[in-house]
């Protein structure tokens, strides 16, 4: 069973930075478009990045573009999200997912969240 564990949440204050990890079990992620969203309390699931397979293509949402940054290391079968110059309104929990199949990326569907595979989440919280 393919499973995706996010991890490396917490309480910041504003300006600091944190750096999020996905790893996957069952599933070899330099295969497959990986991605991150996001959720705050009373709003819709945000897009925030993605990077495609082998890192073919990178996106990112424009509410973190220069502030945040996905990567993969393929070795430990994990893609992170490096995110610099936290805001309060980054207070979220934050999503891993990946595309279900191997080598296929569609940006509108996958910016859309329409995937199968998401991780539990992991909550980010950033004060004033």
């Amino acid at each position: 069973q393919v499973q995706l564990v996010e991890s490396g949440g917490g309480l910041v204050q504003a300006g600091d930075s944190l750096r999020l990890s996905c790893t996957a079990s069952g599933r070899t992620l330099a295969d497959y478009a990986v991605g991150w969203f996001r959720q705050a309390p009373g709003k819709e699931r945000e897009f925030v990045a993605v990077t495609t397979r082998l890192d073919g293509y990178r996106a990112y949402g424009d509410s973190v573009k220069g502030r945040f940054t996905i990567s993969r290391d393929n070795a430990k079968n994990t893609v992170y999200l490096q995110m610099n110059s936290l805001k309060p309104e980054d207070t979220a929990v934050y999503y891993c997912a990946s595309e279900s199949v191997l080598g296929f990326y569609s940006d509108y569907d996958f910016k859309k969240g329409d995937l199968k595979l998401w991780g539990q989440g992991t909550l980010v919280t950033v004060s004033s």
